[in-house]
C-alpha cells in the first residue's frame, strides 16, 4: 500500500544525480560500516518500519539535534517497534566520535568510500558539496518506502512529529 509522503519528497537543496527513491519503492540495499566498526545492511532491519536518515553535517547544531531528538524520543520509536539507523558521508572515526560524544547508541553508517554511494542509490547525494541531503526514507517491515521525510533546506530541521505519523500509519 503507498502511503502518503511528509514533507518534500523533491529536492531542492542542489544538483542530485539519478532518481530519488519514492513512496511504494523497494529501499536500495546497503551494507555500511558503523561507528563501532560493524557492518550493518538494509536486511538487519527486516520484519521492523525503520527510519533511514541521511544527515549532511555531523557536528553541526542542526544535524545535531536532530539526533539528540531522536535520542531523546527513544520510547516513541520503541513503541512502534521502529529502529532507526543513520547514514552521513563522514568517516567512520568522525561517526564514532559524534556517537561518543552525544551518546548516540543507534547506528551511524559512513557512506565515506565509494563517496556518496548509498546517498546516489537513495538520490539525496548533492553532487555540488559532496554530503547527503536532510532527507529521512520510513521503510515498512519489508524494506518499501512509505514515506520520505526532508528538509528544503540545510539549516532546517525535519519534524519529529513526522516521523512518528509515518511510522504509525505502517501500522494502522
Amino acid at each position: 500500500m503507498i502511503r502518503p509522503q511528509y514533507g518534500k519528497a523533491v529536492n531542492t537543496i542542489g544538483d542530485v544525480s539519478g532518481m530519488s527513491v519514492q513512496v511504494g519503492d523497494k529501499a536500495p540495499h546497503f551494507k555500511l560500516v558503523n561507528q563501532s566498526k560493524e557492518m550493518v545492511e538494509l536486511t538487519d532491519f527486516s520484519g521492523s518500519p525503520t527510519l533511514v536518515v541521511f544527515i549532511p553535517f555531523p557536528f553541526t547544531g542542526v544535524c545535531e539535534g536532530e539526533l539528540c531528538m531522536l535520542r531523546d524520543s527513544r520510547s516513541d520509536f520503541s513503541e512502534l517497534d521502529a529502529s532507526v539507523v543513520v547514514i552521513t558521508c563522514d568517516t567512520r572515526p568522525a561517526n564514532a566520535k559524534w556517537a561518543a560524544d552525544n551518546g548516540f547508541t543507534y547506528p551511524i553508517l559512513s557512506d565515506f568510500w565509494p563517496h556518496g554511494e548509498t546517498a546516489r542509490a537513495y538520490g539525496c547525494f548533492n553532487e555540488s558539496i559532496g554530503v547527503a541531503d536532510r532527507t529521512t526514507y520510513v521503510l515498512d517491515g519489508d524494506s518499501v518506502v512509505t514515506a520520505v521525510i526532508s528538509s528544503d533546506q540545510f539549516g532546517v530541521a525535519r519534524e519529529h512529529d513526522a516521523y512518528v505519523d509515518a511510522l504509525a500509519a505502517i501500522g494502522s
